[in-house]
């Protein structure tokens, strides 16, 4: 009986018996360039920077309304006055945003956490890289509220920075390397914020979103879910956001203390000065937040592109 089967499997042609060969091994995909975020953000901010200008002039000063701060600027420097600051602007995204991207892919490889993980896991990788991001953007931050603040005062207490570069040796020779931590807790504090709300809630939305049957992974998806994380991120942020412009636009001794800070606009404004601004800052963060991610998934499709992924 077995000579039988011997001999009929060696009757059978070779390739028959011969086993299967292995499946391909499945690429595995090469991480983005750390800078990109950075990129993407200065992009969004650089097209969202008058609406950015009139939010810190409204916080930092008595005007009471969005549109006669913009009459106002228009007014007194024309146009291109609603692009005061722009170097301040691109200083800060290219210290701070690339920071913060980089620093809350690393915070999720750190605690285990993906774009499907719960809420919770990506609001404290976002923290974790607001934190870093925060403190290393700090003088950034600064430079970019002064300059943008500067032609909404008095022309004798105007700091009359050139550039970004002009305002950091200033800063520094004027008042001392202590002065790039000017502010530092609550624009911490607040870039903790902000990216626990926009960097984890524009994750949580997308995965939402491609749960249903409404959505694929395209532009669409991206839009609703960067709509969402922009609203999140600004009622989050804006007491935060406040404090951190008063205290860094106050020159000298104005803006040491975050708490006397609170307590002379408590006095004189009440509470709600925690939301002053708030829409403006809607209405710049919301198409920045959008612009941001929006501009981040196409530069990822370009990447994916040159690396031959699509």
């Amino acid at each position: 009986m077995s000579k039988a089967i011997d001999q009929a499997a060696s009757a059978l042609p070779e390739s028959a018996v011969e086993r299967a060969p292995a499946a391909a091994p499945v690429k595995k995909k090469k991480p983005y360039p750390f800078w990109l975020g950075g990129v993407a953000a200065t992009i969004a901010a650089s097209i969202t920077h008058p609406l950015d200008l009139t939010k810190v002039r409204l916080q930092a000063t008595g005007d009471k309304r969005m549109i006669d701060s913009i009459r106002k600027t228009v007014r007194s420097r024309g146009v291109l006055g609603l692009f005061d600051g722009i170097s301040g602007t691109w200083l800060r995204q290219m210290t701070y945003s690339i920071c913060r991207f980089w620093a809350y892919d690393e915070s999720k490889k750190l605690i285990g956490a993906n774009e499907k993980s719960p809420a919770w896991k990506l609001a404290l990788a976002g923290s974790m890289a607001g934190g870093i991001a925060g403190f290393v953007g700090n003088p950034g931050e600064i430079i970019m509220v002064r300059m943008q603040g500067d032609y909404a005062k008095p022309p004798e207490k105007r700091l009359n920075y050139k550039n970004c570069l002009d305002g950091l040796y200033r800063m520094i020779r004027e008042e001392g390397w202590s002065s790039l931590g000017r502010g530092v807790g609550p624009n911490v504090f607040r870039a903790v914020l902000m990216n626990a709300s926009q960097l984890a809630s524009y994750d949580f939305f997308k995965a939402e979103l491609l749960k249903t049957k409404y959505f694929d992974d395209n532009i669409y998806c991206h839009t609703v879910a960067s709509f969402a994380a922009g609203t999140v991120a600004t009622t989050v942020c804006s007491p935060a956001d406040v404090l951190k412009s008063r205290i860094m636009s106050a020159a000298g001794t104005e803006g040491k203390s975050a708490l006397a800070m609170i307590r002379t606009s408590m006095r004189n404004e009440g509470a709600m000065f925690m939301f002053k601004g708030w829409v403006p800052a809607w209405m710049r963060l919301q198409p920045t937040t959008m612009l941001i991610f929006i501009t981040l998934e196409q530069l990822k499709r370009v990447v994916d592109w040159t690396r031959g992924d699509l």
